[in-house]
This record gives structure tokens, C-alpha cells and sequence, in this order.
């Protein structure tokens, strides 16, 4: 099915040389930057192409794009056997190579590379000491980069090209949309039809009585603001995120779980471990993501994880999806006496939720960036749990601190693991 392109998309593919893409989410522009590089592709001899992203999965996101674009454009030009695409490579039988590649948090991994052109989504979450690393590569190829993000604060790479800091990047053409513009204007046609219109700007409306007025701007909008700082400074993480995974699981010790969870088709479900028998040296053991799962399978994971490891206390987000997974594991032998609920608003105080104490996302967030600062808990050094922590903003509104992210499911997890270490626990149950 061919898809309608926006007057901006179709602005973008008529556009050469380096591009800068700053949005709000869901408009297109990985599907206009995959059919960017498709075409770049099919058309270029013997060059080579990289994209790049904070984490794997970012990464893959627009390669995917790319390979079904050239797939449905020029089939024939892909090459099987074993030249054939696999996740992070796609070879073309006019020898041009795409590279698919996670940056890592210094781009170390990648400094292997000439390249004729960057794709860099999610530009603007990309660690600076990756630039350094990256720019070179296209210093003797006379390559372009094509940068893509929404916006993240007021620092780093991305927000410096936006602006032209300095005047060092007069030869990017800027291209700027939201997402309220493009759900409004887009054309109505197969691949956009006036239901999903309809439900779109209801959905924007949501978004919009539900968050906070900057964080709308940011994420919809599109506009890069000062007034949104990370919680977890780079430094800090890159302090604690040292430890590698245990080769087996040590027995006689204190474990704690947190899991964070979403539905079928709804983000990533996540289980942190914590071994926390040394309150002033808490270590991170293992880190779990799942992606469209159900009830049943979630609680067969925890229930495994428990019969490992032996949890003292297994903290869950009980609210909403999670009120499921919560009531199996409350009925379940093994994990009845240590499962506690923690939402984002309350915990539970007895064992049919009927008393509750309040408990704000913010508290459960600043414990854990305590814990950090007083160098009480080490995490495992993993880019994915990196940029998930990295992800998470805040702002005062009225002397009120807000928490929010959109990348944060691991960071939920390991908040509701470090609580449980750091506080005793309110759930007594009565056999």
C-alpha cells in the first residue's frame, strides 16, 4: 500500500545534504527518513550507510523501515544467501552496505567505520562523548548526516545543530513540525483515514489534560525547553553503572524485585533484581524486558524469578494493568507473603488493598537518585537501562516536583526494587 506523504516529507526526500529533523512523536519521520535512505541506497554505488541510536531497539526501528522500503522498491537489489540482511547489516548487490548500530555510551564500538552517510535517530538522547566518535567518520567521504529526534532540554549535539550554535553547522536545512499540526493537516487517504484522525486528536487531547504543560511541548510539540532536567545526571550514571552480570546466583542472600508492566502491545515489561544484603552496597543483578506479553506469561516470569532467587519482597505496579498480575501473585504460595503493590499513587497496607498508603511517583525516584549519590547502589553497565534512566525528566510547577519519560519502563522497576530495600515492609499478612 503507498502511503500519502505530508507536504513536509515530501519537502524532506526533495531536500539534499544534511538534514536536521526536530519533532513532536508519532509524525513520520522514520518512515520519511527510511524511504530516505532506501533511495539513497538503491541509487549509490559502493557507499556506505550507518544508523544509529541510543539502544539496539531504536536502532533497528528505522533499519527495518529502510530494508521494507527497499524490499518493496527494489527487491531484486538485496542480496540472500549469506550476504543476506540480518539485524544489523543489509548488503545491495550495487555494493553499497547499510550498517545498523546501538552507540553505546561512547561510540567505541562503532569507531570501525567510513561512512557516506548518518542516519542518527533519536539524535537528541544520544550520549556527547558519541559525536566525538561519529563526526570523523565522514571526514574524507564528503558524506551528509540527517539527524532525528524529538527534543530532549537545551544541551548536547542535537540541540546544538538546531540552534546553529556558534555558526558550526550553516550547511544543515532544519525541519520543524508537531504532532497536533500534522494529526490535523495530514491528507486523508488509505493509510490515514478520518477515524484515525478523529482518534488521534482525541488521544492528543488526553495527553494534554493528563501531562504537564512543558512536558506536552516536549514530546508534542516538539520544542526544546530549559525548564525539564534529567533526573539522573550522565555523570552519576556512568559512576554507578559499572557492574557485569553474576555467572550464577549466589544463595544466603537478601534479593528484592521490581517489576514495572505493560500490555499487549503497550511498551516493555520489566523485572529488576537487587541484592540487597549490604543496605550500603546494593548491587544490581539482572535486568528482564518483554514486550507484548499477558497476564499469564508476566506471572509465570516472576514466579520463575522467585523459585531462583528467593525474594525477601517483590515490589509490582498494581495500578491498572498491573491489578492482574498483582491478585495471581497474591494468591500464589510462594510469592503471597512478599508481594506488595506499588503504584505510582498509593501502597498497600493489608492484603485486599482496602488500606492504602499514599506514595508518590517522585518519592520512590528520589530515593533511588539518593541512593546513587551517596554510592550505596551499583547497576549493571547496560545501555538499555542507561537511556531508560537517562530518559527520566523532571519539573517544579508551583513548588511541586513532576516525574516524567517516555523510554522509563526499566527506571520503574528499579525504583520499586530500591523502596523495598531501603524501607521496611508495611504488608503483614495473617496465615
Amino acid at each position: 500500500m503507498n502511503i500519502t506523504l505530508d507536504h513536509w516529507q515530501k519537502k524532506f526526500l526533495d531536500t539534499k545534504g544534511d538534514k536536521h529533523l526536530c519533532t513532536g512523536r508519532q509524525v513520520g519521520k522514520s518512515v520519511v527518513c527510511g524511504m530516505d535512505a532506501g533511495e539513497y541506497a538503491i541509487n549509490n554505488r559502493k557507499k556506505v550507510i550507518l544508523m544509529i541510536a541510543p539502544t539496539e531497539r531504536q536502532a533497528y526501528a528505522l533499519f527495518e523501515k529502510t530494508l521494507d522500503y527497499i524490499y518493496r522498491n527494489a527487491k531484486k537489489m538485496i542480496k540472500k544467501g549469506r550476504h543476506r540482511p540480518t539485524k544489523s547489516k543489509i548488503n545491495l548487490n550495487n555494493g553499497t552496505i547499510i550498517w545498523c548500530l546501538p552507540t553505546g555510551l561512547t561510540g567505541l564500538g562503532i569507531r570501525f567505520l567510513t561512512v557516506h552517510r548518518l542516519y542518527a535517530d533519536e539524535a537528541s538522547r544520544i550520549p556527547e562523548p558519541v559525536w566525538d566518535a561519529v563526526t570523523p567518520m565522514m571526514l574524507t567521504t564528503g558524506g551528509d548526516t540527517i539527524l532525528l529526534s524529538t527534543p530532549f532540554g537545551t544541551e548536547g549535539y542535537f540541540y546544538d545543530v538546531l540552534i546553529n550554535k556558534n555558526n558550526a553547522f550553516p550547511n544543515f536545512t532544519r525541519f520543524r513540525t508537531d504532532s497536533e499540526k500534522v494529526m490535523r493537516e495530514r491528507k486523508i487517504c488509505d493509510t490515514w483515514t478520518t477515524h484515525q484522525r478523529d482518534k488521534a486528536i482525541e488521544r492528543l487531547q488526553a495527553e494534554k489534560a493528563r501531562m504537564t504543560a512543558l512536558a506536552y511541548a516536549q514530546e508534542y510539540m516538539g520544542q526544546p525547553l530549559n525548564d525539564l532536567k534529567q533526573v539522573f545526571p550522565d555523570k552519576l550514571l556512568q559512576e554507578i553503572m559499572t557492574l557485569t552480570r553474576r555467572s550464577y546466583i549466589r544463595s544466603h542472600r537478601q534479593y528484592y524485585l521490581g517489576q514495572d508492566i505493560a500490555g499487549m502491545g503497550r511498551d516493555t515489561s520489566t523485572w529488576e533484581v537487587l541484592d540487597g544484603t549490604n543496605k550500603q552496597a546494593i548491587e544490581q543483578i539482572e535486568n528482564i524486558t518483554k514486550r507484548n506479553t499477558r497476564t499469564p506469561e508476566r506471572v509465570d516470569t516472576t514466579i520463575r524469578l522467585e523459585r531462583q532467587y528467593l525474594f525477601k519482597k517483590i515490589g509490582i505496579d498494581d495500578g491498572g494493568i498491573g491489578s492482574g498480575d498483582f491478585g495471581y501473585l497474591l494468591a500464589h504460595n510462594a510469592t503471597k507473603r512478599k508481594v506488595e503493590g506499588l503504584n505510582n499513587a498509593s501502597r498497600n497496607l493489608n492484603r485486599d488493598g482496602s488500606r492504602k498508603k499514599k506514595l508518590l511517583k517522585e518519592e520512590m525516584y528520589f530515593n533511588l537518585l539518593a541512593m546513587m549519590e551517596h554510592k550505596q547502589i551499583k547497576l549493571l553497565s547496560d545501555d538499555e537501562i542507561y537511556h531508560s534512566l537517562r530518559s527520566v525528566q523532571f519539573e517544579t510547577i508551583a513548588g511541586k516536583t513532576k516525574i516524567f519519560g517516555n523510554d522509563t519502563h526499566i527506571a520503574e522497576g528499579l525504583i520499586r526494587a530500591a523502596w523495598l530495600v531501603k524501607t521496611k515492609s508495611l504488608n503483614i499478612w495473617i496465615q
